[in-house]
């Protein structure tokens, strides 16, 4: 994962019999060119054998919720993929002729209009990272977007029969914040937040922290209007250091009961000791998240 000052690289093992096992995590500063980074890691990590995920940033592509053409399940992928870029072609601020295009089905629930995801990014943005692993010989297997990467964490918190609502807070200073809303491993809902971690640490966030407990506040009852047959019990928050009074007062202002997430209690980190620090989970997040990606 490329952030502003650091890039993080995060080995994950997926098995189906123990929690998924950490197998490296180290994260350090970005100098120099992203080109010998990645060769650095290569030499390091064998990228070149690895399925490697990397992560694009906030603003760097868009995530539109789109309501499903009726043939939707009759086709074929990639001519669905075709059909959705045309459909968004006028809620995208590049060129969908020179955009990268991906969908993911939202689960029909209730008497809902069956809907899509619509990921889009620019080719602009895209080919500069495709070739960026192609220069170092690293293999590259997927794009993957920051909500899907903490998606993919939010599963190993779900409970039977409920959906997992999950917000993180970036622990860059200039970062954000995401709250997903998941089912079954599949993403439901999700929200961008102009809020990082840093930010709401502070002991004059007060009115941050109202901010955000409105934005949070309405999208769970959007969710609630439009998915009520799947419960929610509780609201995780991600790694927050320093965010002990933001974490009381949602937990005091929301209905729901607002549990920590620890990712120590879900990942075997017997090789990394170091990810049971609450800095170390929240500066690593997302690049965890991506690491398991599936397929």
């Amino acid at each position: 994962m490329f952030g502003n000052e650091r890039i993080a690289v995060v080995d994950v093992e997926r098995r189906t019999d123990a929690p998924p096992c950490v197998r490296a995590c180290d994260s350090f500063a970005r100098s120099g060119s992203d080109l010998d980074a990645v060769r650095r890691l290569k030499n390091a990590k064998r990228l070149a054998r690895q399925r490697c995920t990397t992560l694009l940033a906030h603003g760097q592509y868009q995530l539109l919720q789109v309501e499903a053409p009726d043939e939707a399940r009759d086709l074929p992928r990639e001519e669905l993929r075709e059909a959705m870029r045309w459909r968004v072609k006028e809620m995208v601020d590049f060129p969908v002729d020179r955009a990268g295009i991906d969908v993911l089905e939202i689960p029909v629930s209730g008497g809902r209009t069956s809907q899509l995801w619509v990921v889009a990014a620019s080719h602009d943005v895209l080919r500069p990272r495709i070739h960026l692993f192609q220069d170092a010989k690293a293999r590259l297997d997927a794009i993957d977007i920051p909500e899907l990467a903490q998606r993919n964490l939010a599963t190993l918190f779900e409970e039977e029969g409920r959906g997992a609502a999950l917000v993180a807070f970036d622990s860059r200073e200039r970062g954000g914040g995401h709250l997903t809303i998941s089912h079954r491993g599949e993403l439901f809902m999700a929200r961008h937040i102009e809020v990082s971690g840093p930010e709401l640490a502070k002991s004059s966030a007060e009115a941050l922290h109202e901010r955000v407990l409105l934005d949070i506040q309405r999208t769970l009852d959007n969710f609630d209007r439009n998915y009520s047959a799947i419960p929610l019990t509780r609201l995780w928050v991600g790694p927050l250091p320093g965010g002990e009074a933001f974490v009381e007062y949602l937990g005091a202002n929301l209905s729901l009961p607002v549990v920590r997430a620890n990712l120590a209690e879900v990942f075997d980190i017997a090789a990394v000791p170091a990810l049971a620090d609450s800095a170390a989970q929240a500066e690593n997040w997302l690049a965890l998240g991506a690491a398991l990606r599936d397929s």
